[in-house]
């Protein structure tokens, strides 16, 4: 069996403590495929790439199994707070 979603925010939950998290099992329930909005602290100073590599980092052994990650949101506390404004 693939990854569960939990298993995916438990290790994005203990890597970077995120005020917000939303994971998406977007495989139909085989947990091959994710879509992940986060919203953390650790992402201050740091490009978009940086941030998707950090994520990509903290799920290395999930990554192991899983065969798609989106990774819709990565931002900071401030743009959350800015992107939740505008809308």
């Amino acid at each position: 069996m693939g990854v569960t979603k939990e298993e995916i925010q438990s290790a994005l939950n203990s890597k970077f403590n995120p005020s917000h998290l939303d994971v998406v099992d977007t495989s139909g329930g085989c947990g091959a495929s994710f879509t992940v909005e986060i919203v953390s602290e650790q992402f201050e100073g740091k490009r978009l790439l940086e941030r998707h590599r950090m994520i990509n980092a903290a799920l290395a052994e999930e990554m192991k199994q899983i065969h798609a990650l989106s990774i819709t949101k990565a931002v900071t506390p401030d743009q959350w707070k800015k992107q939740q404004e505008s809308q």
